[in-house]
């Protein structure tokens, strides 16, 4: 029984009066890219735009993204959820509501939010709710976080074309990505920051479903 609590604990969104009570002051994180030296947190060149990206654990879903050309800068962080500043230890008991995620900051005229997107449901699998594989938690749901109602349109739209794709291959599963407005985005702890580029044996266990994603 108390396996099967802590299962359904972690797998659960917390109400917001029982979410993990955080704190005031934000922990501290890296200064810089530790793969391109650039600022890790705003202010952002004026031309380039923000979005949050969560498929699962965090380390590996950031490399995806600063190796994209375009992208000025990634960092990974926690949100989508209710506790203010929360450490890594307390997102893992499910009880904060955050989820792992990516900021992604691009210049739209270098790479388009579609080829962002396309790699964001090419690279896990999006029909897998509260975990990505053996990665169980809401920590881990697929989530697109934007910044602007036309980043909204455009993820609702290759989410779309996405399940099509899913639905003509033969997948039965339908895409649970939370879509929604970006709210709190809090930076993870300095260690996390670019870690399979620190850690070049570090563990990554995104698994794709194997259906392109077709976008225009």
């Amino acid at each position: 029984m108390f396996l099967i609590d802590m299962f359904n604990r972690k797998t659960t969104m917390p109400a917001p009066d029982g979410a993990l009570p955080g704190r005031a002051d934000p922990i501290p994180t890296a200064e810089t890219h530790f793969v391109n030296g650039r600022p890790l947190q705003a202010p952002y060149p004026d031309d380039t735009r923000s979005i949050l990206l969560g498929l699962g654990c965090f380390w590996g879903a950031e490399r995806l993204f600063w190796q994209i050309p375009g992208v000025y800068v990634t960092a990974v962080g926690y949100s989508g959820g209710y506790t203010p500043n929360p450490t890594y230890q307390e997102t893992t008991t499910g009880l904060t509501g955050h989820a792992e995620v990516v900021r992604v900051v691009y210049d739209p005229q270098a790479v388009s939010l579609e080829t962002l997107l396309k790699v964001f449901f090419e690279q896990h699998d999006p029909t897998q709710g509260m975990r990505q594989g053996n990665d169980i938690g809401t920590t881990y749901r697929s989530a697109i976080y934007a910044t602007d109602d036309g980043q909204l349109q455009t993820a609702r739209k290759v989410r779309d074309q996405y399940q099509a794709a899913l639905d003509a291959a033969g997948h039965r599963s339908r895409i649970t990505t939370e879509i929604a407005p970006a709210g709190a985005f809090y930076f993870a702890e300095p260690y996390h920051q670019q870690y399979l580029a620190k850690n070049p044996g570090g563990s990554c266990g995104l698994r794709g479903t194997g259906v392109s994603c077709a976008i225009g």
